[in-house]
């Protein structure tokens, strides 16, 4: 028997190939083959919007060698990834290689393992063409709105931009952020903050003012809290009400494809991008000694909360052998999956158990080891027994004025022995509190005020507007990392630190889509469109008629934009630049072109001076009197040069800066991440100091 089984990428080629032995051949389509060539619309509107496919540019010899090779197969399976995107890669190829769409040659695998790839081996089916046609609506709606939109904006605003339905409203969601902290105005408040001591005690305690006996207090000014300090001076605190508690605290259940990325981005400071890259070369298969390439994760683009029976069993082994039954909770827990949520996979989970990370080390890289290490101790911890608190609250009096302490003490850590989840950092400090009785007489060691003034919302982070798109039903888990990158290499959105700040080209284009296509940038419009194309999956609605429900309304919003908008165009405050023309001295602007920006004169065609674009940082080279620019390489890497070169010759990958060593004198370079520092390079230095966040 000669069978070929196609997948998409030559890692996960080779991890299967060991599995199925020689009777099988795996090779790769390295993604889609065939799709809507870039260059122009591609779909037939007038013809039930008949998408018309080719294969991708460059991809032809590898179509040859895949017909060559099915044609010499007794049996071609197609184990495209086990998603939307994957089922349509398996029906472009079996058109491709004039496959029967009603026989079972499609294979799904939820894990690369032994065990894995022989389950979806013993289970084919027919390729789900419901999921193919949501995935092609979706494919079709964004190129309908891409490709008439566009070149609208390139119009109006500047050439070269581009609009999408995920990515307009995550530019709309970060932009109405913006608005609301402009808009916000700080309110004064004060609080009264005493340190106490209980009577035969060396230890204090914090506590604040709550209010008075009649209920909660708010003091806005500073004269109304000197008011209460008078009032407090020689009082008797006591102890008027003790309430001594218990409280569980359960594990965070196991990663999702949106969970993970937040959760990557608040402990290891990945980008979204980054996150995927790595877990799927984890679901792919990673070398290992005596192993061979194994799969260590489940399908890491998922929504689903469910974990199979054997996956249970195994962790509950693993804890009761490495902490004892005290940390195992009573059964195993299992967890609801979201309503909207595609449960065909199971949540993120290691694919076997025994594989700890620190028994793999040597075997991943830096990325790899710590994604790996957060994925396996999530999943471990979501089945360990709740973490036990002793809880203690306390009511201080004096005169009519009610002071309120609390504090917690760990009774039994349970899970928390292992994992914290990453947004617990935001919770309440541990604070332990003295033995305290009722009626006892506590001494006040310090009581003070403290200024404080309402704070606007914070800017978004990707971990948090990751939360917003999801709890708002915009887009898909799995295109969360593409939006994002998207939006800010094209420069609506940039990073400072961890935020993410709309450009004034972000705000423009925001503003022009909500007073010409509302529905676009409409939070619940987007929702619903991600609901019924969930639809069309289900089978429950024709992809034909969820495209002329959309196009219909879009065409028309369309063309009264053209008319209301005939002959105007906006000019961008930020596309100024401080460099003059020396022909008619104006001050020149930044342009973008075919090939990328460029400076040219505001006064063409009357005035047609062009210069380079260069991007500086600010930074004086310390080789010479020139300034550090930003380059790229080839391939598009950035780098750090001299704007003299080729005369001066300082490069560096790392981002220099105009600090000096405290030490030796040299230029310090930031070193970006989780923790940014400020470091000498020099060999035999070692300074190094924390890098405050901008």
């Amino acid at each position: 028997m000669s069978n070929l089984v196609i997948v998409e990428s030559p890692a996960k080629a080779k991890t299967i190939q060991k599995y199925l032995g020689k009777d099988f051949e795996v090779i790769a389509s390295m993604g889609h083959v065939r799709d809507l060539p870039p260059s122009r619309l591609s779909v037939n509107i007038k013809k039930k919007f008949q998408p018309k496919y080719e294969i991708i540019k460059g991809k032809e010899k590898l179509v040859d060698e895949l017909k060559k090779l099915a044609a010499k197969s007794d049996f071609v399976y197609l184990a495209t990834d086990p998603d939307r995107e994957g089922e349509a890669i398996s029906w472009h190829l079996a058109y491709i290689l004039d496959m029967d769409l009603k026989e079972n040659n499609r294979i799904t695998f939820n894990e690369i393992t032994k065990s894995g790839v022989k389950a979806g081996m013993d289970n084919p089916r027919i390729i789900d063409e419901d999921l193919v046609n949501a995935q092609q609506a979706r494919r079709i709606l964004d190129r309908l709105v891409g490709y008439k939109l566009s070149p609208f904006l390139s119009q109006k605003i500047r050439r070269g931009l581009s609009a999408g339905r995920v990515q307009s409203v995550s530019v709309k969601i970060i932009v109405d952020r913006e608005e609301e902290i402009r808009a916000f105005v700080p309110e004064e408040y004060w609080s009264i903050d005493g340190k106490f001591i209980p009577k035969g005690s060396r230890k204090n305690f914090s506590a604040s003012l709550h209010g008075t006996t009649e209920g909660k207090l708010k003091i806005t000014s500073q004269e109304q809290a000197e008011g209460i300090l008078k009032e407090l001076e020689d009082a008797e605190f006591k102890i008027v009400k003790l309430k001594n508690g218990t409280r569980k605290k359960s594990p965070a259940p196991p990663f999702t494809t949106s969970t993970l990325q937040q959760e990557a981005s608040r402990k290891l400071g990945f980008q979204s991008r980054r996150t995927m890259k790595v877990a799927q070369e984890l679901y792919e298969g990673i070398e290992l000694p005596d192993l061979g390439a194994v799969g260590l994760i489940t399908y890491m683009r998922t929504d689903s909360l469910r974990i199979s029976n054997d996956a249970i069993e195994e962790v509950t082994q693993y804890i009761k052998d490495k902490w004892g039954e005290a940390y195992l909770p009573a059964k195993p827990r299992f967890f609801k999956t979201k309503s909207n949520a595609q449960d065909g996979h199971e949540a993120i989970r290691p694919t076997m158990q025994k594989l700890s990370p620190t028994s793999i080390r040597d075997s991943l890289t830096n990325d790899q080891f710590k994604l790996y290490k957060l994925i396996w101790e999530r999943f471990t911890a979501c089945q360990m027994a709740e973490c036990i608190q002793k809880t203690t609250q306390a009511d201080i009096q004096a005169n009519n004025y009610i002071f309120k302490a609390s504090g917690y003490r760990v009774h039994f850590d349970g899970f928390t022995t292992l994992y914290v989840e990453g947004q617990d950092a935001d919770e309440e400090k541990k604070t332990e509190l003295p033995p305290l009785e009722k009626d006892m007489i506590v001494r006040a060691k310090e009581i003070v005020p403290n200024q404080h003034f309402t704070q606007p919302p914070a800017r978004f982070t990707e971990a948090s507007l990751i939360k917003t798109l999801e709890e708002n039903g915009i887009g898909r888990p799995s295109t969360y990392a593409a939006t994002i990158t998207t939006i800010t290499s094209r420069e609506y959105v940039k990073r400072e630190g961890k935020t993410l700040i709309p450009t004034e080209l972000g705000e423009v284009t925001t503003k022009l889509m909500k007073d010409h296509f509302p529905k676009i940038v409409n939070v619940k419009f987007t929702a619903g469109m991600e609901q019924d194309l969930d639809k069309v999956e289900s089978g429950e609605e024709q992809w034909v008629e969820l495209l002329e429900s959309f196009y219909g309304d879009f065409d028309k919003t369309l063309k009264k934009a053209k008319v209301d908008m005939e002959g105007v165009k906006i000019q961008l405050k930020e596309d100024e630049t401080d460099i003059i023309c020396e022909n008619c001295g104006r001050k020149m602007v930044v342009k973008v072109g075919r090939y990328g920006k460029f400076i040219a004169c505001p006064g063409y065609p009357e005035c047609k001076n062009i210069k380079k674009y260069v991007q500086e940082i600010g930074v004086k080279c310390p080789k010479c009197d020139g300034n550090v620019i930003v380059r790229k390489t080839k391939k598009g890497r950035p780098f750090y040069g001299c704007s003299n070169y080729p005369d001066c010759d300082f490069v560096s990958w790392t981002e220099p800066t105009n600090e000096k060593c405290p030490n030796c004198g040299e230029i310090l370079y930031k070193k970006k991440g989780k923790k940014p520092m400020l470091y000498c390079a020099k060999e035999g230095c070692g300074f190094e100091k924390k890098l405050e966040e901008e």
